[in-house]
Order: C-alpha cells, then structure tokens, then sequence
C-alpha cells in the first residue's frame, strides 16, 4: 500500500500544485528528514529515490498523505474558468517552492503566487520564463561578510517536460532554444533554455544565473524573454487573447508580436495599434534607477540584424522606448517600451500607482492605475492557522475575498495564543539546527526582517542606538534578520555586513540572529513564526511589500513604515506604523525620526501588549480579519481579470 502511495505522490507531486498546500512540505519532510533536506526540499526527487525500495512509514503518514491525495483529486474536478481571456504572462523569474531556484525575491515570489492562484482558480493561463540553471546565488557567510556560491540545480530531478525547440536572434547569429513545461495545477509555466549543443558559451550563459552580469547580459537575456517567449508559444501552437507584461524586463515580446502583425499585411501604426490592445503591463518599479535602458550601439548590436531583416529602419525599436523620440540621445526605456505598447498598466499599491504616473507624468501614452499586490492565501498560512479556520469558519475558502463573513474572532483566544507559541517555537528549532547551536527563547517577542538587502530598505536601522536597542531586548525581546544583497551591490552588502556585525556584539549574542541563504522555506518559517514583521523603508521606495502580506495572513503584526500596501491596510488595530507620510529631503533627519519611532513603539505599545495575551490575540484577529480577505492572490488575479484582461469598451 505504501509503494502505491509513493506513486500517487511522485504524479502529484510533478504538479506544483502542490506548493499552494500547507500540509505537503511537512509531509514530504515526514517520509525521509534526512533525504528531504539533501534534495533540497524536492519531493519529486524524494519520492523517485523512495519508488522501489522498502517505505516503513507509520499509519499517521499514511493517512496524512492520502488526504493531500485526496485534496489533489478535489482540486482536479474544479471546473475551468470559462469567461476569461487567454492570457500569456511574461516574467524573469517564479519563485514557486525553494527547490526551484529560478527567483531571487519579491518579484519572482510574487509571480509564482499569481501563476498559483491562476491554477487554483482554472484561469486559461501560461506563463512564460527562463530557467536558471544556477539560480540566483547562494549566500555564504564568510568573516562577517557575504559570499556567493552557485550549485547547479539542473542536476536535480526536476518535473519538467521539454515540449519544443525554437530559435531566437541574437546579434546576426541565432541561438537554440529549449522550451520545457512545468504544471501548476490549472496553469502552465513554460521555460526558456539555452543550454543546446551548438550554442555558443556566450548563447548558454543566459540561462546559467539570474541577474548576471552587465549590460551586455541583461539585453540579450530580455531578448530571450520577450522575442522567445512570443516565439514558444506560437511553436506550440498556443493563442493568446492577452500578453501580460510583469516588469519591462519582458517588453521586447512587443516588438516580436509588431512584426508579427506587419507580416499578416498591416502598417505599422495599425500593426502597433494591435499590439496595443492585446497587451497590457504591471511595474514594479518606484525608482528611476531601477527601469533597465540600454543605449542605440548596444540595441543595434543585439537587435539589428533582426530589425534589419524585418524592413524597418534604423530607429524603428528606440523610438518606441524613449520617452522622446525625437531626442535621439536617449537610451531605449523597457519601461517606456511597455507603457507605449500596452493598452493599460498598473502599479501595485495605491501609493506605488500615484508614485509611477508622476514618474512617467511626460509620457503621454502612459496610462497606469494600480492593483495592490497580494500573497498565495494558502501557501504562506501555517497549517495550524489552516486547521482553526477550517474549525472556527468553515466556509473561509469559498468566501476568501468576501470580507464581511470574515469571522475569524470565532477562533477563542487560548487557542490562537498556543498556535502563536507553537509557530514560534517552530521558528526557533529550525533556527537552532540552521546554525548549531541555542539560540532565541520561546518565549520572548519576536521580531523578524527578511528582504533583499538595497539600502532604502535600512536594514540596519534598528541599530542606529545600541545602547538603547539593547535595553528593548533586556524586556524580552530578539531579533531575526535573513536576506541577500546582489553581489554587484557594494552598499547593500555592507548594510548587511553591519547586521552581521551586531548579530556577533555580546551585547546581543543569541537574541540577534540571521539566518544565512534567505530562501522561501526560511520565508515561510519566519513569516508564521515571528510575532511582529518589522519594514523601514525610505518612503515611497517599497512598491508593494508583499512579506508583509504574509505575515498578516498568519495573525502576525506588522511594525512598518506607511509604504506599499500597508497605508492601506493599517487601521490603527491590526500593527503598528512607523513615521509619518511627510516627504524627506534630509535623509539622516528621516533615519532619526524614523528608529525613534521604532524604539518608542517598541517601548510604550507593542512590548505592553504582546505581555497581555487577550490583548496581543485581539491584534492577531484584527489583522487576520482585515487583510486576509484583501490581500491575497486569488482576490488579485480576479481584479486583473476584471479590470486588466477583459477589454473594456
């Protein structure tokens, strides 16, 4: 019985439907500890290696595994969403599950959540990406300091199937291209590789690393996206009724389908026109520095011969990516190219939505609103959540965005407060065996920061006062910290490098931690286990937020600056906010006035709550009931459908 169960597990697990389940990590982990950590989290590696060999499991896990089976079966007669334009949707990275490392932080987590509740929800759905064999990077850290390493993942049994290879241009040459499908649950991924034989190293070092490289690197990765993207799925014979552009990363899918056009007979206002309004965009973006450009020598390197070869002249791309085309200096914007070629775009909050339109208030093609970002409801909630919900609100997943029979103050305080004990101590054990030795009390509030490490996100914040932070701590306080800085980026990896440093201050030993290569397990463990998610960005720096989301989807409270989405959640009662909404041109003024407030609240309101359980689970409630509802994937993607996907006359 337990070999058929195996099987049934390596089929379902080939579908990353699974990684929506709150259960499923645990279980795998549950069938071989030792072998789950060595595969790196990978189940349809872990039940390959299990098939054919003696599987001692206990009744428990057998009747635990036959329940996800049995959800799995649940899901699979779902009927398809049939009032839904086919949409194909275009992004550098998925972050899906840890053991698929083809993401590197928000916005790849943030596409895997949208492509997982397109699948939840049986959306007409595929999305399109590379597929690193590398990944992003591993973090090491070495005397104080970040380090990189890279393994090839590629090695590992991953559920993919090569569907087709294409062609795409690049400079006068053309490179092979694998495409490989990956299931998630009613949507599709499908993955761009170049690791051919006959390629050039130059060709196969595209899809080695994410965010690699220069300038150079990154054209002739966008290349990939945008010009092999639109070229897979007509390989593989898949219309679309929509090309959802996520970061202009993917903008040059636009000048493949305006070729596309030209060749049916259409001018090219006419042909442009089409391609407008089959298209749309999201930005991610609030600082200028962040929109990729690449001058007129590089575009007519990598593109040239292919705009040549397609009749048009000479300034045919950069006119439809600078914000001025009669400004020949100026480099071609991806983001320009993206809000020239769509029909409509969005930002991801309200205030990351007012911030993009100023941005790009010249522009007159420019028509962004915003869709406030949202997290996968199911796959960051810790299970125990799972469980008194389903006790306590039974209907909570029929009526997910329905907010007015959101109820979750049925749940009796006594329970939530052990499952926040629980979450907690389940933090800290992981974090024990993560680094070796005791560290962290059960007891204690816990307050966590995990993020990429850029500057405007102060991740050393905390530590403007020592002194002070260390007389917060001497009440019962610890901090968790975790995250990357890119390797090319020398500031940010001494923000984390001075972490770092305070993380070994005696002052501080064992209740000031950071837990090393922040992957999405230590996401999910540290935005159901810490008690308060702490987010100090230069405001209006932060687009969305997203693990914040996460963390209020658990109960847990968020201690944030008014940047992204929390301006729109925060009520006063569900978290804390730090600062004010005033615009700052002093900079060490606002840091000043920004960890004040951090210390004070820390102080006067959240240390004296969280030391009153009825009123700390009263928090949890507020912040479950207000956000949950809201902020999550399945309420997202419905508003892109609604709002981006259909055609409004």
């Amino acid at each position: 019985m337990s070999q058929q169960v195996i099987e049934s597990l390596l089929t379902l697990s080939a579908d990353l439907w699974w990684t929506g389940d709150p259960w499923a990590n645990d279980l795998f982990a549950r069938l071989d500890p030792v072998r789950w950590e060595s595969l790196n989290h990978n189940p349809y590696a872990l039940c390959q290696e299990w098939l054919g060999q003696p599987t001692p499991v206990s009744a428990e896990w057998l009747l635990d595994a036959k329940a996800l089976l049995e959800r799995y079966e649940k899901f699979q007669q779902t009927p398809e969403m049939t009032d839904c334009p086919r949409i194909a949707y275009f992004c550098m990275e998925f972050g899906l599950h840890e053991f698929f490392q083809i993401y590197s932080g928000g916005l790849g987590i943030l596409a895997g959540d949208h492509i997982r509740s397109a699948g939840d929800l049986k959306m007409p759905f595929v999305g399109i990406g590379l597929l690193y064999k590398f990944g992003y990077f591993n973090q090491l850290i070495i005397g104080g300091q970040q380090g990189a390493g890279y393994i090839n993942y590629n090695n590992h049994a991953l559920p993919l199937k090569t569907r087709t290879t294409i062609t795409v241009p690049l400079r006068s040459e053309t490179m092979q291209v694998r495409v490989h499908e990956v299931t998630v649950g009613g949507a599709k991924l499908l993955l761009l590789d170049t690791d051919v034989d006959g390629n050039s190293e130059e060709m196969i070092s595209l899809t080695k690393n994410l965010y690699g490289g220069g300038k150079q690197m990154r054209i002739a990765q966008e290349i990939l996206l945008g010009i092999g993207g639109v070229r897979a799925l007509r390989a593989l014979g898949i219309e679309r009724d929509v090309y959802h552009l996520n970061e202009g990363h993917a903008g040059f899918a636009l000048l493949e389908l305006w070729i596309e056009h030209q060749k049916t007979g259409l001018d090219w206002d006419s042909a442009w026109e089409k391609v407008k309004q089959q298209s749309v965009f999201t930005t991610h973006t609030p600082v200028p520095a962040g929109h990729d450009t690449f001058d007129w020598s590089l575009v007519n390197e990598y593109l040239g011969h292919y705009r040549h070869q397609s009749g048009l002249p000479e300034g045919a791309f950069m006119d439809k990516g600078r914000e001025n085309p009669t400004e020949w200096s100026l480099p071609l914007s991806m983001t320009v190219l993206a809000l020239n070629g769509t029909r409509t775009s969005n930002g991801v909050s309200a205030l990351h939505g007012q911030v993009s339109r100023e941005m790009f208030k010249e522009l007159p093609s420019a028509n962004i609103g915003h869709i406030t970002n949202g997290v996968h409801p199911t796959a960051w909630m810790a299970p125990e959540l799972h469980a008194l919900l389903d006790t306590y609100h039974p209907l909570w997943q029929s009526e997910l965005s329905d907010g007015l029979h959101w109820t979750a103050c049925n749940i009796p305080d006594a329970q939530l407060w052990e499952m926040r004990k629980t979450l907690r101590q389940k933090l800290i054990t992981e974090s024990r065996r993560i680094l070796g030795r005791e560290v962290l009390h059960p007891d204690h509030l816990t307050i966590g920061f995990a993020r990429r490490f850029a500057t405007y996100k102060r991740g050393d914040l905390i530590f403007d006062d020592p002194e002070r932070l260390e007389a917060i701590l001497n009440q019962g306080v610890q901090l968790i910290f975790a995250g990357k800085a890119h390797p090319a980026d020398m500031p940010g990896q001494k923000v984390l490098a001075n972490v770092l440093k305070f993380s070994r201050d005696p002052r501080f030993a064992d209740r000031v931690i950071f837990l090393p290569d922040y992957n999405a397990h230590i996401g999910r463990l540290m935005t159901q286990g810490c008690d308060v998610w702490l987010n100090n960005p230069r405001r209006p720096r932060e687009a969305s937020g997203t693990s914040g989301q996460k963390a209020a989807l658990n109960g847990n409270l968020n201690l944030s600056i008014l940047d992204g989405w929390w301006p729109e959640a925060y009520n006063g009662q569900n978290g804390w906010a730090i600062g004010d909404t005033n615009e700052w041109t002093d900079l060490d003024a606002q840091d000043a006035f920004d960890v004040e407030s951090i210390y004070a609240l820390l102080e006067n309101e959240i240390l004296p709550t969280f030391n009153s359980p009825t009123k700390w689970t009263h928090c949890m409630k507020e912040a479950i009931r207000t956000c949950a509802p809201v902020y999550n994937t399945h309420r997202m993607v419905t508003d892109y459908r609604n709002t981006m996907y259909v055609k409004h006359k």
